[in-house]
C-alpha cells in the first residue's frame, strides 16, 4: 500500500503501488508493504526517533518488530522533497526518484545493509534497477553525467592523472 502524504507530481498512489509489487516480485520479497510519501520533517523526526540522527534522510525502512511477523514485510518512508531535489539534479522526474528510493527501501526490508554488506546490496540494487527500467545508480549516474559534460582533453589528463596515483599508491605500500 502507497501513502501519499504529500503529492508526487506525474504519478498517484496506484502507479506507485503497482511498482512497488513489481519490485516485490523480482526481488522475490512476501509480505505487505505499506510506502509512506511525506515531508523531509517527517523523516527528521523519524530519523531522530529511531536512529538518533537529528536530520532529514531520502527514505528509512522498518522492518517488523517481531520476528517472523508472517505477512508483513514492513514501512518505508520516503522524503517528497529529498527525492525532488535529488531528481532535478540527477536529471529526471520525481516520480523516477521515489521509485529508486521505494527500490533501496524495499532491499532493506529484505535483510540488505549497504552499510556492511561489501557492495551486494549495490549490486543488487543495479541489476533490479535495469529490470525494472531505472537509472544506474548514484554513483554511475555522477560518472556519466560527469563523463558527458567533461570536455575531451580533460577526460585524457584526467586518465593520465589518476595512473601515476595509482602507481604512487601501490609503490609507498610496498615500501613499508
Amino acid at each position: 500500500m502507497v501513502i501519499l502524504r504529500k503529492d508526487v507530481a506525474g504519478t498517484d498512489e496506484h502507479s506507485l503501488d503497482r511498482f512497488v509489487a513489481r519490485a516485490k516480485r523480482a526481488m522475490g520479497l512476501r509480505g505487505a508493504v505499506t510506502v509512506v510519501i511525506t515531508s523531509s520533517r517527517e523523516l527528521r523526526n523519524l530519523n531522530a526517533r529511531f536512529r538518533q540522527k537529528p536530520k532529514p534522510t531520502d527514505v528509512l525502512s522498518f522492518p517488523p518488530v517481531l520476528v517472523g511477523t508472517r505477512g508483513f514485510a514492513g514501512d518505508i518512508a520516503i522524503s517528497v522533497e529529498i527525492a525532488a531535489h535529488n531528481a532535478r539534479r540527477l536529471g529526471h522526474s520525481v516520480e523516477v526518484e521515489v521509485k529508486i528510493l521505494a527500490l533501496h527501501g524495499l532491499l532493506h526490508l529484505a535483510g540488505y545493509d549497504h552499510e556492511s554488506d561489501n557492495g551486494r546490496m549495490w549490486r543488487r540494487e543495479t541489476r533490479l534497477r535495469k529490470e525494472l527500467g531505472l537509472p544506474g545508480s548514484l554513483v554511475e549516474r555522477a560518472r556519466q553525467s560527469e563523463e558527458r559534460t567533461m570536455p575531451s582533453e580533460r577526460k585524457i589528463a584526467r586518465a593520465r592523472w589518476r595512473k601515476p596515483a595509482a602507481r604512487a599508491r601501490t609503490s609507498r605500500s610496498r615500501a613499508q
